[in-house]
């Protein structure tokens, strides 16, 4: 009867596909503003507050603390990791685009926290994070050091393993003291990269 007059019979409703993980990024967009600003220890109940929802559903996505900590951590370092190929096509050079995308990666390092420390006693959860964090940001960093030297024809001198792992050095210990100047040494560390172009 109702296809007679045009109408559409009623059928079972269309899921709403995005909108558990919008609620999850939104959550985890919260947590990781929160550890920012009050640690990695921050009560719950402020994250909740940040991300408009009640506690429950925070223990609904992530039931213990590690898992979020977790989750926020991959969360942080996959936005690192999207950021490469965007900077890349917006900005007017790759070697501008690589030294936004440092400046980014730098932030991660020395607002996460202690993220990763949170399994510390965990080796293999440990291990499976750090296997993360290298096999999606190695590979952003390799492709912005590539460009950065393409025009001049020439390869970088050296890997970007070892220009991340060296962005880490630089930044040990910047978390816990203001005067140092993190960030200025980093781009002091690609300038001397970069260098290998002539």
């Amino acid at each position: 009867m109702a296809e007679a007059q045009g109408q559409r019979p009623p059928g079972p409703r269309s899921p709403q596909v995005g909108r558990p993980r919008r609620s999850r990024q939104a959550l985890l967009d919260a947590a990781a503003e929160v550890f920012v600003s009050s640690g990695v220890d921050a009560p719950v109940r402020e994250i909740a507050a940040r991300a408009g929802v009640g506690v429950g559903t925070i223990y609904r996505h992530f039931p213990t603390r590690p898992e979020l900590v977790v989750a926020v951590y991959r969360h942080q370092v996959e936005a690192c990791a999207e950021a490469g190929p965007r900077l890349l096509a917006q900005c007017a050079t790759p070697e501008e685009a690589l030294r936004a995308w440092v400046e980014l990666f730098v932030e991660f390092l020395v607002t996460k926290h202690g993220l990763a420390d949170v399994l510390r006693g965990d080796s293999a959860g440990s291990d499976a994070l750090h296997a993360f964090f290298v096999d999606r940001l190695v590979p952003v960093c390799g492709s912005l050091l590539d460009a950065a030297f393409a025009e001049a024809g020439t390869a970088p001198p050296i890997d970007a393993y070892n220009v991340l792992k060296g962005i880490g050095n630089l930044c040990i210990g910047a978390e816990a003291d203001t005067r140092y100047e993190a960030v200025g040494l980093v781009q002091l560390l690609v300038t001397g990269v970069l260098t290998g172009r002539s």
